[in-house]
Parts: structure tokens; C-alpha cells; sequence
């Protein structure tokens, strides 16, 4: 169980933009977030590839392992293990009920970061209109953690996340079953059918996607709890935040540029 406790206002992005020290590049202009592609091609994933593996990213990554005094800036040495994974989100299509639209979308490949004493963080690279670059960095091993989970429960599933109470899911057929304790709570130890779920997040999110008024009002910051379905807690960093940035695909932290985000596990209570 995790819970990512950073940056949902840009004072904080800030703030850890500069503890960071990022590359010239990756703080002075955000580039814009574009729509995501649909699948993680091979060449999607070799242009990620290319992202997690730049000097100025390895030199980011040991400044990160190195931020608590953990492992010493020279002696982080910092790897990419493995291939990027893709990362799919709740769909705001399938909240909406479009025809034929699937329950989750990709919102960005993730590629595992690992220090020499063993600290691990996660690379979110996403397609923007500079290219692919990585735009948020998280401890720990969350995505390919419930990307491994959801393929045991249900092989050839699709691996989900609802950002807006931090749960984790797999699809497959008609059935959504849950990853973490959070999506527990949301659909019920033995999962629920699709359709459910539909009716569960459209009841959830259906008034809150973009173009909508609570999303023009500036509102769309995130939930707090109404009935058994977390709705509405204010942008305190709780969770990843934002419903949907305005436009498909957008990141949180691509709209706001290059940032750490700390996650921590909890047991129980929130962190």
C-alpha cells in the first residue's frame, strides 16, 4: 500500500525542483503535456529508454537517492533495470460511458531506477511536445509492483490505477478485480463486474470530468469521501491529485514541470 505525498500545488513542484538541482532544461520551460499514444509500442519504449538513461537524468536520479544522506551524491550510481512499462489510468472516456471506450488509458511509461544501496524510484516518461521526456520521479516500485500482481490475478488483463484514491486494479473480460487495499474498499474483496465499476466512477467522477463546471471552476483538485466512494479531497498532495488535467493525456506534473515525489507505504491510516 502507498501513498505519494508531494506536489499538488506548484509551490511545492518548486520547491522540489530546487532541492533537485534539475538540469537547466528540465526546470526552466515545462514543455506542454500532448495526448498520450494508445499502446507502448517498441519504439515508444526505446524513446523512453533513451529519456531514463540521459546523463542529466542519472545525474538527477543519484541527487534524488542521495536527498536523506541515504548514499553519498558519487556513490548513488544510479541504473535503469529493465525495459519501461506502459501505465494506464482510469479512463475519463469510460467514466463518461463512450461507446466502446476501455476502462483505462496509458498515461505514461515507467522505467525503475535503482541506486547502488539498493534505494529504488520509478521514472514516469511521458510523450510532450519536446519529445519524451521524464517528467515526475517516485520512490519505490509501485507501478511495475501492481503491474506483476495484475498479471498473476488475472493474466492478460489490463493493470489500472484510479489516481483519485490511489487504488489499483486489473480488467480483464467483464470482470475488474482489486490490487491494494484501497480498491478493496471501492469494489470489494472479490472485485465487481465492469459495468458496476462504471456505474460506481461515473457516480464518483461523472460531474467532475473536463468541461465540466466543477473542472472550469478551477476546482479539479481531487476528493474528498462521499458514501463508500472517495470524492473530493482538497489538492493537499493526497494521492496524484488532479481528476484530469485539462486535456487528454495531460500529467499533473507535466503541466507543472520535472519533479520528486516521495511515496511511502503505509498499513492502515494514511501516512
Amino acid at each position: 500500500m502507498t501513498q505519494r505525498a508531494a506536489t499538488a500545488a506548484a509551490a511545492a513542484v518548486l520547491a522540489a525542483t530546487a532541492l533537485l538541482g534539475l538540469a537547466p532544461q528540465a526546470a526552466a520551460a515545462p514543455a506542454s503535456p500532448v495526448p498520450q499514444p494508445q499502446s507502448a509500442t517498441a519504439e515508444n519504449k526505446a524513446a523512453a529508454a533513451q529519456a531514463a538513461t540521459a546523463p542529466d537524468t542519472l545525474a538527477t536520479l543519484s541527487r534524488f537517492f542521495a536527498r536523506e544522506g541515504k548514499v553519498s551524491l558519487t556513490a548513488a550510481r544510479p541504473r535503469i533495470e529493465g525495459e519501461a512499462i506502459p501505465v494506464n489510468h482510469l479512463s475519463p472516456e469510460f467514466v463518461a460511458g463512450r461507446a466502446g471506450a476501455p476502462v483505462a488509458r496509458l498515461e505514461f511509461l515507467a522505467g525503475k531506477a535503482v541506486s547502488s544501496d539498493g534505494q529504488q524510484a520509478v521514472l514516469w516518461i511521458a510523450r510532450t511536445e519536446a519529445g519524451w521526456q521524464v517528467v515526475n520521479i517516485a520512490t519505490g516500485d509501485d507501478e511495475f509492483r501492481y503491474a506483476q500482481l495484475g498479471a498473476a490475478k488475472l493474466p492478460g488483463g489490463t493493470v489500472f490505477r484510479e489516481p483519485q484514491i490511489d487504488a489499483w486494479y486489473v480488467a480483464g473480460g467483464s470482470r475488474v478485480l482489486p490490487l491494494d487495499e484501497d480498491a478493496v474498499r471501492a469494489v470489494g474483496a472479490d472485485g465487481t463486474t465492469l459495468a458496476a465499476y462504471r456505474v460506481r466512477v461515473a457516480r464518483a467522477y461523472g460531474d467532475k470530468l473536463p468541461g465540466s463546471a466543477y473542472a472550469e471552476g478551477g476546482m479539479a483538485g481531487g476528493y474528498a469521501e462521499a458514501e463508500a466512494v472517495p470524492a473530493a479531497v482538497a489538492a493537499d498532495a493526497e494521492g496524484a491529485g488532479v481528476p484530469w488535467a485539462a486535456g487528454a493525456g495531460a500529467l499533473v506534473l507535466g503541466v507543472l514541470g520535472v519533479a520528486a515525489v516521495r511515496r511511502s507505504r503505509r498499513v492502515g491510516a494514511r501516512a
